[in-house]
């Protein structure tokens, strides 16, 4: 380690406040005693056709739908009889729900924050409108991305309301902060003293896993500016201070210890993660057959049949051979990071380091000098691997030789869950083992030219479903085609259910309520459709943002109107325990309100609906807050002198750095073979597309 480095640990721990822990909790323990593996294996391997799900998962989920659920069906439908129904019928025999979580930044952070609220009974407006409630139902939730920042933030914060936990209350809780940039939040000026404690701060963390052992990356300094947002510890006051270890220390596996869990209250969380596999020749392309993983509080690995394994999460980090460790009976733990596992979800930096042109793609031009310079600090501090993935200690050495790709690897190179273009964590909600009968994907992809999902996730879940999991994985219900047949329709702008109508008993697929981010159904501007790599909000921003996701989500469609559907409460409750049905015997008929809602929401191929009846919709973003633009331009005009001083020499420093990145790439790497060419989605999707569907909504490339 440099004397540097040194020196930046010695003087962060020094100053560090009592009862916050410290920010070199991040790192790793080493050399843990392991659990003994006759009575409590690390690994659990079994047959796709035989799978099973961890059974302290299985009992969390059994518990809280015996306790828990009931009277919250009774609670949200009362006794029925609004939707046609006698509750009565259906007890013992509720459907088992689950929510999904899309990727897209802060832009699928705060847009699923909007949904889960419409969905939450303590939300007065959702209750009235009928909507809210489904979340007390929900037994199982998924989050990937900017969804998973989401997901781990409400589970490490207890569970608050949404408006609390995005904003603040004034008490406990500081909210997300987002008007702080994330990766300056002391503004334009890098060599500014707030800056630099923040650098500091983080680099510390960074340091301190990497001196215990553990190889770093991009992907861990990304952890620890996003917990400064997304977990509990981090204040305006203490922002820039090591008065609080600003998340580092926080597990993963200790959401089971919060409160909401212990009581059964709350779904069962499962983050997801795309992999990049050791022998794979285009670093910024995820086929998709390489293994998805999914993180719970409880284990991690992938349900995929090529793997079918699943590690204890409590000593993850810990390289295992045949499911023992390599190192006699020393195991690893704390690499479970909170944040880590929220920034492993959200990985991207291998689609976005741009080294042919020595260039980070995506972000601002001031987001992308931050993190070059915090990247630039790491490598000259602390030794890396693959920097531009989440550097994951392989527990799966030696396993499944056969069908997993990485079996022979020592290392798991872990991704963007969205990186295969399933933006929407469907998978896990699939799982055979997992009994789900009713989906609510909220999708916040950015498919069109404004930013809005065109249908790409639930297209590439339904061709990944079909044609390769389908001894591990419940069918995906019957979509639109193409894109194209998306947007032909109109279901990428609307609520929509898909699977209504199933051909056997029990049936071979979930009921899912399709809720994409969409343009305001009363014709009012966009706020919701940024850009994903947009890293900071104003206070402003995100309530509008927060209020139009929540109005949508209450608010369904009426056809050929710009009015909210004063029935779509009732149609969603239809939607939700439709499924109860057909665990009955003789299966009842739908009721007629059901019928009614179904003939409105259901997507139906043999009769497709039609986008024209979605009018006077407005699809370009604007900007709720434009004073955000003239703040900038005040800070630099504020720090003119400072800037320039700062800026000198970062365009070169930005060449320099992507060049050895690139250096490091070919060095390292130089078993890869030359790049393929990014296959074209026509290969991927089979088709042939349309680049001219629409003057309205273009598709882009």
């Amino acid at each position: 380690m440099s004397r540097f480095a040194a020196l930046l640990v010695l003087l962060h721990v020094s100053g560090l406040a009592a009862g916050q822990g410290r920010i070199t909790d991040y790192a790793p323990l080493m050399n843990v005693p392991c659990p003994d593996l006759s009575t409590a294996p690390l690994m659990r391997s079994f047959v796709p056709q035989n799978q099973t799900i961890h059974p302290q998962e299985a009992e969390y989920v059994k518990t809280r739908e015996s306790t828990i659920i009931p009277a919250a069906w009774e609670s949200w439908l009362r006794d029925g009889s609004d939707i046609g129904y006698n509750l009565a019928d259906f007890k013992g025999n509720y459907p088992r729900t689950g929510i999904a979580f899309s990727g897209g930044g802060y832009r699928a952070s705060q847009y699923g924050a909007g949904v889960l609220s419409a969905l939450d009974a303590r939300n007065d407006s959702a209750k009235a409108a009928g909507t809210g409630g489904l979340l007390q139902t929900a037994s199982y939730m998924t989050g990937l991305s900017g969804g998973s920042w989401l997901v781990v933030s409400l589970f490490m914060n207890d569970w608050p309301a949404i408006q609390d936990l995005v904003l603040g209350n004034n008490k406990d809780l500081s909210g997300w902060l987002l008007e702080f940039p994330l990766w300056t939040p002391g503004g334009i000026n890098l060599l500014g003293a707030e800056n630099q404690a923040f650098f500091g701060s983080v680099l510390s963390s960074v340091i301190a896993k990497a001196n215990a052992g553990i190889d770093t990356s991009l992907t861990d300094p990304w952890a620890r500016v996003i917990s400064y947002h997304f977990l509990n510890q981090t204040t305006r006051e203490n922002f820039f201070t090591n008065e609080s270890s600003h998340g580092a220390g926080q597990l993963w596996s200790q959401a089971r210890h919060t409160s909401s869990y212990q009581k059964h209250n709350v779904p069962f969380p499962i983050i997801v993660a795309n992999s990049r596999p050791s022998d794979w020749d285009d670093p910024g392309q995820i086929p998709l057959t390489a293994p998805v993983y999914e993180i719970s509080p409880l284990e991690f690995g992938s349900f995929d049949p090529s793997l079918s394994a699943m590690m204890n999460l409590t000593y993850a980090g810990t390289k295992l051979t045949d499911g023992f460790p390599e190192n006699g009976s020393a195991c690893v733990s704390r690499f479970d990071q909170a944040g880590f596992v929220m920034g492993t979800s959200a990985s991207l930096f291998n689609a976005i380091i741009d080294r042919g042109n020595m260039a980070i793609d995506g972000f601002s031009a001031q987001d992308a000098t931050g993190i070059s310079y915090m990247l630039g600090r790491q490598l000259d501090a602390v030794r890396t691997r693959a920097d531009d993935v989440a550097n994951w200690p392989s527990p799966f050495t030696g396993l499944k030789n056969g069908t997993f790709i990485d079996s022979q690897s020592k290392w798991l190179e872990l991704v963007d869950g969205g990186m295969n273009k399933e933006n929407v964590p469907f998978g896990p909600l699939l799982v055979k083992s997992r009994q789900l009968d009713f989906i609510v994907g909220v999708d916040t992809d950015d498919d069109d030219d404004n930013r809005f999902p065109l249908g790409t996730s639930p297209l590439t879940t339904f061709k990944r479903v079909s044609e390769l999991l389908r001894s591990t994985h419940q069918q995906f219900p019957p979509i639109p085609t193409s894109r194209e047949a998306f947007f032909a329709t109109g279901v990428n702008r609307r609520p929509t259910f898909f699977g209504c109508e199933p051909t056997q008993n029990p049936p071979e697929y979930p009921l899912v309520a399709y809720l994409p981010n969409s343009p305001p159904l009363n014709g009012d501007d966009p706020v919701t459709n940024t850009d994903a790599f947009k890293l900071a909000y104003t206070r402003k921003h995100t309530q509008l943002f927060l209020d139009q996701a929540h109005a949508n989500t209450i608010g369904g469609f009426l056809p050929n109107t710009n009015s909210p559907d004063p029935n779509w409460g009732k149609c969603l409750q239809c939607a939700a325990i439709d499924r109860a049905r057909y665990k009955r015997t003789p299966v009842p008929p739908r009721s007629a309100v059901c019928s009614t809602c179904f003939k409105q929401y259901c997507f139906d191929s043999q009769n497709p609906p039609s986008q024209d009846v979605l009018p006077h919709r407005k699809f370009k973003f604007v900007d709720p807050d434009p004073q955000g633009i003239f703040r900038v331009a005040s800070t630099v005009s504020r720090n003119r002198g400072a800037f320039i001083g700062a800026g000198v020499g970062f365009v070169g420093f930005l060449g320099a750095l992507i060049a050895f990145l690139l250096w490091r790439r070919r060095s390292k790497e130089a078993k890869y073979k030359k790049l393929k060419e990014m296959r074209s989605e026509e290969q991927m999707w089979g088709t042939s597309h349309d680049r001219g569907a629409s003057d309205t909504l273009p598709l882009r490339p």
